[in-house]
């Protein structure tokens, strides 16, 4: 059996992405912290923790990477007509932070438990306190519907989950996202692996040599400020 390495609590060093297994895809060490410098690193470096209740910290670099450049979005007919529908009165931006994550946690997946364990939660709301994690929230007659959680570093946002209480609650708030960064130079987000639902947005598989290049170009251009995340939309305003 291959031996992943295991990473201390002090250093948030991370082994070169290479040396991540193929089989399960993108598995690169195990061990280290979820506090600020360990997640801001490993995402810097394409690097992000996904585990199970009672797991050790996982750390994880897959091959190809599942990414959405803004500039290839794509919204279908059906999706198009969805927006004009009256589902939701408004669309927030990290208004309700935790309440999001918790949605996210608590929704059936048809899967055995949840990744976004209590620690998973504490860390990334403590990322939003200092400004780096974020959220888009979907509202119904003040009833949070959907919405969905990542962490933006430079040009680049790094989907983590999201979540729908009424059908295509979600959809509505990644594309909000969407637009909403893209007028502020969004060049990448990190959808990390594949899915047939943001297939249909138009996200594609890249390797992971190319994903690292985007992400190092990204990182270097512009920055989402405090003054973004502060927008509202009401419905009927995003541009579709």
């Amino acid at each position: 059996m291959t031996q992943i390495p295991w990473l201390d609590s002090i250093n948030p060093l991370f082994p070169p992405t290479e040396m991540a297994m193929t089989e399960p895809n993108g598995l690169l060490a195990a061990g280290g912290m979820l506090n600020e410098d360990w997640l801001m690193t490993a995402y810097r470096h394409g690097i992000f923790p996904w585990f199970s209740e009672g797991d050790p910290i996982l750390w994880w670099s897959p091959s190809p990477r599942m990414v959405l450049e803004p500039q290839h979005l794509h919204l279908g007919r059906s999706t198009r007509k969805f927006l004009r529908k009256p589902v939701y009165d408004r669309i927030t931006f990290d208004k309700s932070f935790e309440q999001v994550i918790y949605q996210c946690a608590e929704i059936e997946r048809g899967q055995d438990g949840t990744w976004i364990t209590v620690e998973m939660e504490n860390a990334y709301s403590n990322l939003h306190e200092s400004g780096k994690a974020h959220s888009v929230e979907v509202w119904k007659q003040n009833e949070l519907i959907g919405g969905l959680y990542g962490v933006a570093i430079g040009s680049a946002f790094f989907g983590e989950s999201m979540f729908s209480k009424v059908s295509g609650a979600s959809k509505i708030a990644f594309i909000a996202l969407i637009r909403l960064l893209s007028s502020k130079g969004l060049s990448i987000i990190d959808c990390q692996v594949h899915t047939q639902y943001l297939e249909s947005f138009g996200a594609t598989e890249i390797p992971r040599t190319e994903f690292e290049q985007k992400l190092d170009v990204a990182l270097q251009q512009g920055d989402f400020s405090h003054q973004v995340w502060s927008t509202e939309f009401q419905f009927g305003e995003i541009d579709v």
